[in-house]
Order: structure tokens, then sequence, then C-alpha cells
């Protein structure tokens, strides 16, 4: 392990719903600190989520494992939660900074597991301020609900639905909601405070923002012209070919926007990006003043994105168009990052920031990751065996459904154990509007994919593939096609699930 003075700082800053477009310096959406994190670091261009969700994706972020192994399936604090948290045995990548030496503090929101039974705390952080979140009670969310039954509801909501509260989904308020700039300014206090110490820190800022609704001071509003927001090309897509489930949604929720609430929707939105860029520069420019800049690793990044208009869609989940899946991630390192001002197109998981991260602090561990450290990018190198393809997990949200995806350069398939699957061209139809997966003449195309989809459940010990109950078996090919081998070499062996932590586990890391 390096010496102390040795080792980087590290910088995490993580919004909420925040999808790759908007952080890029060639997007509309006005974010000059991105940009100015893209010129002088490493701006990684094709990052994907496990799961367009909070839980499971941040779960992923934190342990280098996909929701197969971590556990964490969707949100850990309500009712319908297959899990609280990750499994007893899971060990996240603070544990191991920690026992390294590290310092570390964490603000913001968690979302890795129902406060009260796996707070931050238990993972090494110290929790600067409690964040306020716990499990809902159902008993009384339905009391609610039958004492408002008659009551009006908020008729300046933008979604409104027959027996169901109001929804608000985008306004304007003269303060900055859900605690950002209370988590901003306690950060950047802590950021003073490390400055004076000698041994290696992190700092973890949870942003809540961009998530609905996106409410925004005036100010960041008055910044876009609404005539300027133009709807996504996918807007006009009316999903005939899709999941009847996906066409509900538009069709009884979000339809009732129409095209000017869908832009007027963006551009709250695109503000709310805005605002979120001014807090990061506010933090950037306090790291900077503490002088220790040079050896401290930032990471700007996302647990998942927002359709934000895409097939008249907003929010994320289950609809597994590429905006929900597709993050930020930028990071700089002025003492590490060689050729700064880079754009890495190579396949990077949420899973490969565990393993990067202990990588670059010089903390070697003996277990499995399904992500690998990505180091070699910030060294402006190309392994020669990394991966082809981003592969997702999906057990839907209050309502489960069963879904999983291959996302290649050129082609994404997607199966729905619940509805039509999905084969898309990704070269010649980016915007995902044309489904081939009934048409024949894509079949090859398509057993490659699945049989690629099924190799990464093998490796990631996905009971969906090891059942075998004749009534869930309704992929159009089943697992023993994607344990033929690839390219006539034998498979890595699968470290057993809740193996992760033994020894040997490493050796089978990929």
């Amino acid at each position: 392990m390096p010496p102390p003075e040795n080792r980087p700082n590290f910088l995490i800053v993580m919004t909420d719903h925040q999808r790759m477009d908007t952080a890029q310096p060639d997007h509309p959406c006005i974010t000059p600190n991105l940009t100015r994190m893209t010129n002088e670091g490493v701006n990684f261009t094709n990052v994907y989520c496990p799961t367009a969700h909070c839980c499971p994706a941040r779960a992923t972020f934190w342990s280098g494992l996909y929701p197969t192994r971590h556990g964490v399936w969707n949100n850990v604090d309500n009712d319908y939660a297959i899990n609280r948290g990750p499994h007893e045995h899971i060990r996240l990548f603070s544990e191991d900074l920690r026992d390294a030496g590290y310092d570390l503090a964490y603000v913001g929101k968690w979302h890795v597991s129902a406060l009260g039974t796996q707070s931050p705390s238990r993972y090494g952080w110290r929790e600067l301020m409690h964040y306020e979140d716990g499990i809902q009670d159902n008993h009384i969310k339905w009391e609610k609900i039958r004492e408002q039954a008659d009551a009006p509801g908020d008729t300046e909501a933008a979604i409104q639905m027959p027996g169901y509260n109001p929804s608000v989904l985008y306004g304007v308020s003269d303060t900055i909601e859900k605690g950002d700039d209370r988590f901003t300014q306690r950060g950047i206090e802590e950021l003073k405070n490390l400055a004076q110490q000698e041994r290696p820190w992190a700092l973890y800022i949870g942003l809540n923002g961009p998530h609905t609704p996106y409410r925004v001071p005036q100010r960041y509003l008055d910044m876009y012209n609404l005539e300027d927001i133009p709807l996504p090309p996918s807007y006009a897509d009316e999903m005939t070919d899709k999941p009847e489930y996906y066409q509900r949604v538009r069709n009884q929720i979000f339809d009732q926007l129409g095209e000017r609430g869908t832009k007027e929707a963006i551009r709250h939105f695109w503000a709310y990006c805005t605002l979120l860029d001014d807090m990061f520069g506010e933090i950037l420019e306090t790291l900077e003043s503490t002088g220790q800049a040079e050896n401290t690793v930032v990471l700007y990044c996302s647990d998942h994105g927002d359709y934000v208009g895409e097939h008249g869609l907003f929010h994320k989940q289950v609809p597994a168009f590429l905006g929900a899946y597709h993050v930020p991630a930028i990071m700089r390192w002025p003492a590490g990052i060689r050729n700064p001002g880079r754009n890495v197109d190579a396949f990077i998981s949420l899973a490969d920031f565990a393993p990067s991260f202990l990588d670059l602090a010089g903390v070697e561990v003996n277990r499995y990751f399904t992500g690998r450290s990505f180091v070699p990018f910030l060294r402006d190198e190309s392994p020669d065996d990394w991966r082809e393809q981003i592969c997702t997990q999906c057990e839907g949200a209050e309502q489960h459904f069963t879904q999983r995806a291959v996302i290649a350069r050129q082609w994404k398939y997607v199966y729905n154990g619940f509805g039509k699957d999905e084969l898309y061209d990704l070269v010649n139809d980016p915007h995902e509007i044309r489904n081939l997966a009934d048409d024949p003449d894509y079949d090859a195309i398509k057993r490659d994919l699945v049989g690629r989809m099924w190799r990464f459940a093998y490796l990631e010990q996905d009971s969906l593939g090891a059942t075998q109950y004749l009534m869930v078996n309704t992929a159009p090919w089943g697992p023993k096609e994607g344990l033929k081998g690839e390219k006539g070499r034998a498979l890595p062996h699968a470290v057993p699930r809740g193996k992760e932590n033994q020894p040997d586990a490493c050796d089978h890391t990929h």
C-alpha cells in the first residue's frame, strides 16, 4: 500500500435521476462546472447502472456487485422491499478504505439500506448530518388515503388520475428543496476540516436532485426559453410494438401533459441540472482553496437517469430505455490522470467504481466483484479484454417485473418476462423507436444477445436462469444457449452467491 501522503483523497458527488446527456458540453443544459471537469479530467461517456432504480443502483456502486449478489432489488424503505439492504455478508468499499486508514465523511442521500437497520456508519462513515428517511408504514399511508378520499385534490398538479392523489411533476420554488443546499454547505464545511489533517480522506455528498418533482427557483428557470426546448425524437412513438405496460404508463399518466407540458417539464429538469452544477462549482472552489485538489480524485456521477420525455415518459424504472440507464460519470485527478480532457467510450458499469477506488487507494482486497477496475483508462490505456456489453437486472419497483437486458455497441436486447421482448438497432435507431424483436430476419442477432444475457446470468448466479421452472421458461432460448462457450474459450468459473468474500473469490473477478 502506498504511504498515506501518496494515497489520493476522494470527493464523490452523486446526484439522483440525472441522465447522462445533461452533463455533456454539447447539450443545451447549462453546466459550466461539469464542462470544466470534462476538460480537466476524464469523461466516461458510456456508463450504465444495473437497474434504473435508486437503491439497487447505489448498492451496486458501493459494493461492486449486481443485485443478484448484493440483494437490493427495489426501494428499501417500503413494504414491497425484497430486502431492506445488502446481505449481511456484503462488504462495501468504504469499509476497506476505513480499515486502510482513510477518514470517511458522509452527508446527504443514502438509499442503500433502510435507515435504522444499516446506516452509513455501519459501513465506516462519519455521518455529518442525519438524513431524514426511514421505513414507510403501509397502515399510515392507507389511513391518509382514507382521510383524503372525499377532499378536493390539487387542481394545479400536472398529473390527475381518478382515485389517486394528484402528482406534481415540476414547479417553481423560492427555496432549494430536499435539503441539497444544506448538504452542499455541510460538505463544504467538512472539506475545510479534512484539509487540516494528515491522513487521506473520502467525502461523499449525496444530492437528491434532479429527482422529481423538478422544482427550482425562478432564476434558474429563466435561463431557458420554452420555445427553445425541443421534444425528444422518440416523443411521437406510440409504442404499439412494445410491452403494453409501457403504453399504459404513457397513455394513462404522462399524455396528460401534452406537448407544451412535456416541454415545460424538460425545461424544469434542465434548470434543475443547472442548479446542481452551481452547487458542484461551490464544492470544487472550496476544494481548490484548501490546496488539496492536486491529489484528490473528484467524481461527479448519478445513480440512474430519467426518461425526461423520451417516448412521452418521465421518471424511470421498468421501461428499459437508455435514458434511464445511461448515467454521467466525470472524474478529475490532476496528480494521476494522463492526458486529461479525454472522452472514454468503453462500457463502464456502476459496479466498476468500488474496485477502481480501492485500486486507486492501493488497497488490495480478496473478494469477488461483478465489476473491475477502470484505472487503466485513467492512464490512457485500453485493456484488450474489456467488456463488449452491459447487462442489466430489474425486478421492478412497487410492482414486480422480471426484466433483463443486454446493451452492446449496435444492438440492445430486452427480455421482458411480463410482455413483449425488445430488440433495437442502436446505430440506425438510436432513439429505440422500432422494436425488431419479432422480425425473424434478426433472429441470429437476437440469439447471440440472449446467449450473452445467460452467460452473464451464470457469472452472477442469477436464479432466473437456474430455476428451470416450466412456467417461467419464457425467453426465446434458454440458459444452455449461453453456456456453450464464447469464441472457443471456456467461461470463467462463477463464484456461488454468498461466497463473494471468501479468500479465493478474487481469482474469478472479471
